[in-house]
């Protein structure tokens, strides 16, 4: 019976090299509803036979995002390799809106709070649909789950 989801999700960790509290929640927070519903069916694995659970770990290899897609009980099935440059800019967008986003948690009103925050969203949503459209024909997902896999991808960036 097919069962095309991530069961099991990991940072390569030597890719962070810092980490705040903040961004660490953000992390915990991407995973763990990543893994409660998801939707992830890698097409080439699908096709060989391999129909999910999947465990998947990311990493950035020379300004590539790798996707190294396992099954359920660890056996390499496939690695997927995406260009990330044309994620420069919402990365750097989103890490810029979230700085100011954790800043107003602070120390701002609830009306300033909740602007930033639509803004954030605004922007999570455009590399979201981004992901989406750089998955096309190699991963069927959908928005939810290219939203929390943008998350990662921002964590995989952090440069202290």
């Amino acid at each position: 019976m097919a069962d095309p989801r991530i069961t099991h999700i990991e940072l390569d960790d030597a890719t962070i090299l810092w980490r705040n509290a903040d961004i660490e929640q953000e992390r915990r927070i991407a995973i763990f509803d990543l893994i409660e519903d998801n939707v992830f069916k890698p097409v080439r694995t699908f096709e060989a036979g391999h129909e999910g659970p999947y465990r998947l770990r990311l990493s950035v290899r020379d300004g590539r995002l790798s996707m190294e897609i396992a099954s359920e009980q660890g056996e390499p099935l496939e690695t997927l390799v995406l260009g990330l440059a044309r994620f420069r800019r919402p990365i750097r967008e989103y890490f810029a809106i979230c700085e100011s986003y954790y800043q107003a948690i602070r120390k701002s009103t609830p009306q300033e709070i909740e602007t930033i925050d639509m803004a954030r969203r605004g922007v999570h949503n455009e590399a979201a649909e981004l992901l989406l459209e750089r998955l096309e024909g190699k991963v069927e997902t959908d928005f939810p789950t290219a939203r929390r896999l943008f998350t990662l991808i921002c964590v995989l960036h952090i440069r202290g």
